[in-house]
């Protein structure tokens, strides 16, 4: 087969395109927004959370915030943001879409990570703090679970700091403490994934076994000295 100077051309063309492009694509698969790593094993946390549930919870639904959200930034402002700031703007902007994604895979992660090394009481000024907010940990338990039975359908309850006082929010649906400037020390999702398979309509039990047995306080500490 004979190829014309014109054919060569057309060749070289599609050639130098193809290189062109490539380096973009791996720019973006380079920079992709990724779920952090279980810091356990998906059967420590049990019996307050099973395996099965961690399994689902954190290798289906937290993934999946990640999965679509990479999809949604491309090719947008918010590409080569990191993530907290992906939440906060898109809020700003009211970029549902985005928000939603966004504010559910950061908010996971603070989930798994608060629960590694298993709980431990307050101390120091945290312990403080909850002493004269909420007159003790009891005082805090009951106001988190009267705050997560006040949820109607899916979402978060956040113990936060508010400059220096603690409060407790309950938030709807992808509801992070990023989007309206407070400080997250705990979270407990009340999404049904997070519970059903081990409590079915049992929300606050699930509550209380996760505030009893895996919040590790002195990571919340922490945060509260943020």
């Amino acid at each position: 087969m004979i190829v014309n100077r014109r054919q060569l051309i057309a060749a070289s063309s599609v050639a130098l395109a193809g290189t062109v492009l490539s380096p973009a694509i791996s720019t973006f698969a380079a920079t992709a927004f990724m779920q952090k790593k279980l810091p356990y094993d998906e059967d420590a946390l049990s019996p307050a959370i099973s395996a099965r549930t961690v399994g689902l919870h954190y290798g289906k639904h937290h993934a999946g915030y990640f999965k679509k959200l990479n999809q949604l930034v491309q090719n947008t402002e918010y590409a080569d943001l990191p993530l907290d700031q992906v939440v906060t703007q898109s809020s700003a902007k009211n970029d549902e879409a985005i928000f939603n994604q966004a504010a559910q895979a950061w908010n996971h992660d603070f989930y798994w990570a608060q629960f590694k090394g298993g709980s431990e009481q307050p101390t120091g000024s945290f312990k403080e703090a909850v002493e004269r907010d909420f007159g003790g940990i009891d005082g805090l338990k009951k106001k988190v679970i009267e705050t997560a039975d006040a949820v109607f359908g899916t979402g978060w309850v956040w113990l936060v700091k508010d400059n220096e006082k603690l409060n407790v929010l309950g938030l709807r649906d992808a509801g992070t403490p990023l989007a309206v400037a407070k400080v997250p020390i705990v979270g407990i999702d009340v999404w049904e994934h997070a519970y059903y398979l081990d409590y079915e309509n049992r929300r606050t039990e699930h509550v209380g076994a996760v505030f009893d047995k895996l919040v590790n306080w002195r990571y919340a500490g922490e945060q509260f000295q943020i």
